[in-house]
Formats: C-alpha cells, structure tokens, sequence
C-alpha cells in the first residue's frame, strides 16, 4: 500500500494519510513511551500525514489525548503519563475489528459514540509489554490496519530476552553467558533457583546483571558485586517480570547500531558508543533519559570493526525476521570480537535517543526518519509475508 493509493475516486476529494500514533501502555515504561510520542507529534510532517494521537492509560484505557507534544517532555526528573494527557476520564478509542473498516470510534458513557475517521497506519512508540512484544501488533493484524515496525513473531522474539539469544545463538551470532530463572522454578523452590545464579557466578565471576526478562529502558536492573546484592537484585527483577535473566559481565566497550529498511531491504547506521557513565554504576534507566548522560556518535572504531558491527546489526534484524527499525546493541570485547547483548525492536525515540541520533550522522535527520517508517509501514500488507 502506497500513500499515492490512497487519492479517492473522482466524486470525493483526495486526503492524506492519517496515522494513529499510539503511546503510553501499561508497562513500566509507559512515561518514555509518552516523551517518544512527543517527539515523534512534533517531527511528524503535518502538510503529509493527518494525525491522531491515542495514548493508553497505565490500565489499559485507550484515551483520545491533546495533539501538545510540549506536554509530553520530561520535566522536573518526571516523565509524564496518559492520564494526564487525555481529554476524558472515562472515554475510550476503539480500533475496528472488522478488516474491511478503518473507522475508529470514540464513545463515553452516556453519549452517542463518535467516529473519529479511518486511519490508514499506526505508529505504536509503546515500550515493553502489551505494546512492543506483538500483542498490539497481533491486534492490528486482526484489524487489518498497517503499522510501523516488527510483526507479531520478530516483536515477542525482540521482547522476551531468552528466547531472543536463543535465535541468535542459532544463526550464528554470540552471546554472553546467561541464565534464566523461569517463574515455576521459584515458585516450586527459591533455594534452588538462587543456587542457580550463585552456581552461575561461581562459573563466570562477580558481578552479575540481574534483570527482568522482558522489560526494556534499563528498568528493574540491578549490577550485583557480591552475594550480598543478589536477594534485594532478584526481587527488584521479578518486581517487573516473574521471569528473570542474569547475566556475566563482560569486559569491553558498549556500541550500539540502528537498523531501518528501505524499499531494497535493511540497512545499518554508523555505530554508537555508550562510555560509562560518571555517576552510575552503568548505563540505567537515570543515566539514559533523566541525566541523558551523551554517547559518541559516531564511535571511534576502526572501518573494519565499523563495518562489522553494521554488518552483525543486519544479520540481528533478519535473525528475528524485523522489520521496520531496530537498534542493536553490543559489546566489543577485549580480544576484538563484537558480542550482541540484545535488540530493541521499538527503541527509544526521542531525538536524544541513540538511534535517531546514529541515523542523524549517517545522513538522516528525525522528520526524515519518521517519514521512512511511515512509508514502510503504507507499503508492507497486513497477514502472512
């Protein structure tokens, strides 16, 4: 589908594309998720596209919200929510489920509800889960309406951070050394799984990263040193998922690369390099959106190793069958070999953010950039391809 199919026949007057952009959710990263949708509202090219704007309480109510990115920015070391946003605190958005319409409704109790138009795309800047493991998308397919980035499968995959390595490890790619504490294992026996993970350093040495299996933006994250650490490390993880994955530290620098498809397939930016940061212990949820502690773009690599981080991106996006965009991150180790550490398959989207800003030195501004991916999304059908 092209944006050019969209012209009406000769009795109606043509329009533009509308795009849905859809944000917030009920994850933990439902607050970044609303900055991204700023930032794409304000990037987003007004004389092309009509806009509507949904975002998606922390419960789950999809609420018609003010088109004010102004609104959506981090202020005061707090980022802003939906419920804040939304011009109603009891409407609700309601996609159609009939592939043949594109109407979208709006109704509150007690009034007639009100169709707000066809929509021709989504662009779902939702973070974490119920937004960017293929849940919405597995929606939207059954709504037969296009939308930027992964499918159903490459989202789940993009999300669940096990079963990511597992595909990658199968075509080829390296990982580190990991291990998954699944929720029955500590619900039948807690000591058994936590001799797991002490088993697993006894292995591969201190420190660990303790983390949620399926969370995003550095949330639940805990650098464990010692034993100390690790009861306080694991109930911060399972806080934000019941399932958990710790991983070896490894020992090297951090170098990060976006991925976008274009007509003729996928293609890599220049890489980044995230350098430690001064006031954290690594790389967290504050150092990234609240400090914006700066990475270096693009990073100072040789070509041959530039080359082959850009070279390993791609092969991550066609691993986990992506489509759309990603940002691929890595560590290049000591002894000169790049590691993935995972994908992000909706990555943080602000213009501080890492991929817009690798795009930016590879010759691609922000406006640009968003227009790509709606683009893409007009052009790939719903269902099976």
């Amino acid at each position: 589908m092209s944006t050019e199919n969209l012209s009406q026949s000769p009795e109606q007057p043509s329009r533009k594309p509308r795009v849905a952009v859809v944000f917030g959710g009920r994850s933990s990263e439902h607050g970044i998720s609303v900055v991204t949708a700023g930032a794409v509202l304000k990037a987003i090219d007004r004389t092309t596209y009509d806009v509507l704007p949904i975002g998606i309480t922390t419960d789950g109510r999809w609420a018609l919200t003010a088109d004010e990115p102004e609104r959506m920015a981090i202020s005061d070391r707090r980022t802003p929510t939906v419920d804040q946003l939304a011009e109603s605190t009891e409407g609700a958005v309601v996609l159609p489920v009939d592939p043949a319409s594109r109407e979208v409704v709006y109704s509150e109790p007690g009034s007639v509800p009100k169709a707000l138009g066809e929509v021709d795309v989504v662009f779902p800047v939702l973070h974490g889960p119920y937004g960017e493991d293929g849940t919405l998308q597995g929606l939207l397919e059954l709504s037969g309406v296009p939308y930027v980035g992964s499918g159903v499968l490459a989202s789940a995959v993009g999300q669940d951070k096990e079963y990511m390595k597992r595909v990658f490890t199968s075509f080829g790619l390296k990982v580190g050394p990991y291990v998954v504490i699944r929720p029955r294992e500590w619900e039948r026996d807690e000591s058994a799984a936590r001799k797991k993970i002490v088993d697993f350093a006894g292995e591969h040495g201190w420190p660990l990263f303790v983390k949620p299996a399926r969370a995003g933006s550095s949330i639940g994250i805990t650098k464990v040193d010692d034993l100390s650490g690790l009861d306080e490390a694991i109930a911060e993880a399972r806080r934000h998922d019941p399932k958990i994955l710790v991983e070896a530290a490894l020992r090297g620098r951090e170098i990060e690369c976006g991925v976008l498809e274009f007509e003729d397939g996928p293609r890599a930016s220049l890489p980044a390099e995230i350098p430690p940061p001064d006031a954290h212990a690594y790389y967290d949820f504050e150092a990234k959106y609240i400090d914006s502690t700066p990475g270096i773009v693009p990073a100072p690599l040789t070509d041959e190793e530039t080359a082959e981080v850009r070279r390993l991106a791609v092969e991550a996006f066609d691993a986990a069958s992506c489509e759309g965009l990603v940002r691929a991150d890595f560590f290049l180790t000591e002894d000169g070999e790049f590691v993935i550490n995972e994908i992000n398959t909706m990555p943080g989207f602000t213009p501080i953010s890492m991929y817009p800003q690798m795009w930016q030195a590879t010759g691609i501004g922000y406006p640009e950039l968003v227009d790509l991916l709606v683009r893409a999304a007009l052009r790939r059908p719903t269902g099976l391809r």
